[in-house]
């Protein structure tokens, strides 16, 4: 049973106590990773030089006056061919303290271990232990021990233990940030500035989405989480920045599917004096080299003849967004611009100058899933406030996903805003698609869960 198994680390870890040892110092010996090791094995191992290892006790087994060992700790890299394990083989002759860590020894324990490199007569690179101290005993087993995590969401409540036993979560969120880096970097290259804008917002607006609320209680006011930091940046092209980007969290008070969090991250930028082809240009070079093949073009209303066999005009506003996602995204699988969106569900962007009921915006869709948004951006004050007045109303009738009128907003792009062309990159689709992963909640080291 799970309780006698931590009944008994419990007194094991008083055993440590009692003999005189920290179970816990803050003082560790480590001299190279477990991946550096391996790398310089071969020349270590000719020095015989005493190195220093920690990490996680994953495999042991005890014969006797030896003890073979298995260290795991965070250098490793699966799909480099490399999983930051190595073996540690304890023998009696050589540690004064063998009786003590044979007797108090678990798998999750740390352990801190010292001495040369050598290969066991299996050839199994090892390290031939001088030197050995707990540096944390652990008090409940890893899952493996007693049933597993086979529980699909306890693995992403307790997401720690999921990265612990399946090494392609980890590889997935060091994927994440390589992509993330790799993206920051292409932008500065391309002379975009990274700001912050605020979370905390007294009216919710750049997308439609129910937003979640909060109350902030030295001003005795409510704010809204934001749903896109996109009216701030806006604010940012009217002060005179020309290329402007954000990296973070966004909050919807929305349902939880493969595609959805409530929290996500959003790569919102903005370009003063581009427009929507421009900027899908851009976006094809940004993203290519993650998602490679050919990128395919198509329009709004051809999408919606194509795969429901329906006229986009036949189509009542209010629907035609819905028929759209339910329909027609999820089967649209090569990476796909899908453009000229209609202008009754896209409230910021610029109207199309043959056809003022179309916008110049644009969706990019692989696998089913939007991945961008973007589109050359109303700056016509007039315009936009009166497309801000419908949503207004549509608010107060009840619409709890529709946009506020923003009167700072407004007055702010009255003072005029330059011709501009913005996207929106939905980071943690995107990392899920690049991944492999049919899941967001994979890319998303702490995905929203409903408390126990």
């Amino acid at each position: 049973m799970l309780e006698d198994i931590i009944k008994e680390r419990q007194c094991k870890l008083e055993n440590l106590i009692q003999a005189g040892i920290d179970p816990y110092p803050s003082k560790i010996r480590r001299t190279l990773s477990v991946a550096e090791a391996l790398k310089k094995f071969n020349q270590l191992s000719a020095a015989k030089k005493s190195i220093f290892l920690v990490g996680r006790i994953i495999g042991l087994r005890d014969q006797g006056n030896l003890i073979f060992i298995d260290i795991k700790d965070g250098s490793g890299s699966a799909s480099k061919g490399n999983e930051g394990k190595i073996q540690a083989v304890l023998k009696k002759n050589n540690l004064a303290n063998f009786k003590v860590l044979k007797q108090n020894l678990d798998i999750g324990d740390f352990l801190e271990i010292g001495g040369p490199l050598f290969k066991t007569l299996k050839g199994e690179k090892s390290v031939d232990v001088k030197k050995a101290e707990i540096i944390v005993k652990s008090l409940r087993p890893l899952p493996s021990q007693w049933h597993g995590l086979k529980d699909v969401e306890e693995r992403y409540r307790k997401r720690y233990l999921d990265i612990i036993l399946n090494p392609q979560i980890k590889e997935s969120i060091q994927k994440r940030s390589e992509i993330v880096q790799k993206i920051r970097t292409d932008l500065s290259k391309d002379g975009f500035l990274e700001v912050e804008t605020p979370i905390l917002q007294s009216l919710a607006g750049g997308a439609l989405a129910r937003p979640f609320i909060t109350h902030h209680n030295a001003l005795n006011c409510d704010f809204y989480l934001r749903i896109a930091p996109e009216l701030y940046l806006k604010r940012l092209l009217v002060a005179g920045f020309e290329k402007i980007f954000e990296i973070g969290r966004v909050f919807r008070n929305e349902g939880i599917d493969r595609e959805h969090n409530p929290e996500f991250t959003m790569l919102e930028l903005y370009w003063a004096y581009q427009n929507w082809e421009g900027l899908m240009k851009f976006t094809e070079k940004l993203l290519k080299k993650f998602i490679p093949g050919k990128w395919e073009k198509i329009t709004y209303g051809q999408v919606i003849k194509k795969y429901t066999k329906r006229d986009l005009k036949d189509l009542k506003p209010e629907e035609i967004d819905e028929i759209f996602k339910k329909e027609a995204r999820p089967k649209i699988i090569k990476p796909t611009f899908v453009t000229h969106y209609p202008k009754s569900i896209s409230l910021l962007a610029k109207s199309c100058s043959d056809n003022p009921e179309l916008t110049e915006r644009f969706q990019l869709i692989v696998d089913g899933m939007e991945i961008v948004n973007g589109f050359s951006e109303l700056n016509d004050p007039i315009d936009q406030r009166e497309r801000m007045k419908e949503q207004e109303k549509k608010y107060h009738k009840g619409d709890k996903e529709a946009s506020r009128l923003d009167e700072d907003f407004l007055e702010a792009i009255e003072y005029g805003m330059p011709p501009a062309a913005g996207l929106g990159i939905g980071i943690d689709r995107t990392v899920s698609l690049i991944t492999k992963n049919r899941n967001i909640k994979e890319v998303i080291i702490f995905p929203t869960l409903k408390p126990k």
